[in-house]
């Protein structure tokens, strides 16, 4: 039993420990400012230190700890460890808070509207449509699991045809990219960035840079689709009060923002739609590093514990 806790205890504080370096990383990346419009890139960045810690902690440390570290022996529980382990449990305490939060959130809004729901068929792709009555305009893809499209019967009316087809097609590209989930797991990510500025930066980038990908999705290629979403933004905008970002795992038509920006895209004839090629060395190169980091394995372990044991020594 021993042994458990303590090893319980070492894995929560290399969790907060690489934690709290990659969020420091990133930080120092976020206030550079990196000029790309990629949103996997700033989704990548804000949940690195969650992902990162919880990846090396649940493939490195552990087996390194089950592998190595003796049975009939075990150290005591020193107070920087314990104190950093207990730090560990409130950071993954908060993070599922705001994840549950956020999720209750969307919950209750998106109930609040399927009061006065109605099916419609939009021509979603299989994506299941609802016209509902509220006050202000709204487009919105809700649910992670099992998305749906919402849509104000105010809406329906002020949108033609094709502004409405533009707009689907739009939310369908936010339902392929998962964008719902990607909110709901920015939120829940258990990291030291979340009340930070460069966290609240990185997020309005990733959304704005969400935006502009399911604008292309929605048919980029296509002049009269790009002239049709253009005019549907800039009506919505106009129907729409300006408020912040929404934080649920709910994707709204100009949620992101950047509209100014966005029509200046849709109706620039000299973008081009990026065309995706393979490129078997991309593969060829994964495929390598997954061969050395195999034949590593087992060496990298023993290294870990290694300087585990010189950490947990020097340690107060």
């Amino acid at each position: 039993m021993t042994f458990l806790l303590h090893g319980a205890t070492l894995t929560l504080a290399c969790f907060i420990a690489v934690n709290v370096l990659l969020s420091a990383l990133v930080v120092w990346i976020a206030r550079r400012e990196p000029r790309t419009d990629s949103p996997a890139f700033w989704f990548g960045l804000r949940v690195l230190p969650a992902a990162v810690a919880a990846a090396f902690v649940s493939t490195v440390f552990v087996p390194s700890y089950w592998r190595y570290e003796p049975r009939e022996f075990v150290e005591g529980f020193d107070v920087t460890l314990t104190m950093s382990a207990l730090a560990a449990l409130v950071l993954l305490g908060a993070g599922a808070a705001r994840g549950v939060s956020a999720w209750a959130r969307a919950s209750r809004r998106i109930r609040l509207w399927m009061r006065t729901s109605r099916p419609i068929d939009l021509g979603a792709a299989g994506l299941p449509a609802f016209a509902i009555d509220a006050q202000a305009p709204i487009m919105a893809l809700v649910g992670v699991w099992r998305p749906r499209l919402l849509v104000t019967r105010g809406l329906i009316d002020a949108l033609t045809d094709e502004e409405l087809a533009a707009s689907v097609a739009h939310e369908l590209g936010h339902s392929r990219a998962w964008d719902n989930l990607k909110r709901l797991a920015m939120r829940a990510a258990p990291d030291l960035l979340a009340p930070t500025a460069s966290a609240r930066a990185i997020e309005r980038r990733w959304a704005s840079a969400a935006e502009h990908a399911a604008d292309r999705m929605c048919g980029h290629a296509t002049p009269t689709v790009r002239c049709a979403l253009a005019s549907a933004l800039v009506k919505v905008a106009r129907l729409t009060p300006p408020e912040p970002m929404i934080a649920e795992p709910i994707s709204t038509l100009i949620g992101g923002g950047e509209i100014a920006s966005r029509v200046r895209v849709l109706l620039d004839d000299g973008v081009a739609t990026p065309v995706r090629r393979r490129r078997p060395l991309r593969w060829l190169c994964a495929a390598m590093a997954l061969a050395a980091i195999a034949a590593s394995y087992g060496p990298l372990l023993r290294t870990v514990h290694e300087l585990t044991e010189v950490l947990v020594y020097a340690l107060p």
